[in-house]
């Protein structure tokens, strides 16, 4: 299956070789570009693309705020969203993931990697495995917002295992990271938690970090590593 692909980035020089570089792969092809985050939610709703690449500082709408639009648009469920900038900074990564996008990488990042990133976040995975982004979730998306909690119902219909998961899923580990710690199969803890995310209609793994967060099922530690949870 082709993956199909929109950019949205303000240097049209930037677009033309990230397009370069994505289109030279065999599953994946570049279908628009847009300029400006307005143009972005335009253009994902005319296309339908599996991944938008955003950037976050861009004319007339930044990246973050067309992220939220897309995100909260049930119709545009199935496009996820990469914010690939120049800034990265702990602010940024936490507003990009709390505005729903998937994942969040650096324009140093090289063309294989890119290509491998859009493919993760595609397949509903996210790029938050690093040690470093662990402690980074667990410090910022453990502060409580403006965001509307999660329905209780939601959350009754985990089973006592697939909240184990979501916790899991939390502190960044990957399904195979998973099934060592709790030496499961790695089918079995996907399918666990697929079935967490479509129980908390949860978009894909950053979302269901985010709710694991605000709703308790994950904590950050005093020291903000999620790694060590109580």
């Amino acid at each position: 299956m082709t993956l199909r692909v929109l950019l949205a980035d303000d240097q049209a020089l930037l677009r033309g070789a990230f397009r370069m570089l994505l289109d030279s792969a065999d599953d994946i092809t570049v279908v628009g570009e847009a300029g400006d985050g307005r143009e972005a939610v335009r253009l994902t709703r005319a296309l339908r693309p599996d991944v938008v690449v955003m950037d976050i500082r861009m004319p007339e709408v930044d990246g973050l705020t067309a992220t939220s639009e897309i995100c909260a648009d049930p119709e545009l469920r199935a496009s996820r969203i990469l914010i690939l900038t120049t800034y990265e900074t702990d602010e940024y990564v936490a507003q990009a993931l709390r505005a729903g996008a998937g994942g969040f990488i650096g324009k140093g990042i090289g063309a294989e990697d890119l290509a491998e990133a859009v493919r993760t976040i595609a397949a509903g995975d996210t790029l938050l495995s690093p040690a470093a982004t662990r402690s980074l979730v667990a410090r910022f998306l453990a502060t409580p917002d403006n965001a509307a909690p999660y329905r209780p119902e939601l959350l009754a219909a985990l089973t006592p295992r697939e909240r184990e998961m979501v916790a899991l899923v939390a502190t960044g580990l990957s399904n195979q990271e998973i099934a060592e710690r709790m030496f499961l199969s790695p089918f079995t803890v996907r399918a666990h938690v697929q079935r967490a995310m479509t129980k908390l209609e949860a978009r894909d793994r950053a979302q269901l970090v985010v709710i694991a967060y605000r709703t308790g099922l994950a904590h950050a530690a005093p020291d903000g590593d999620p790694d060590r949870m109580p």
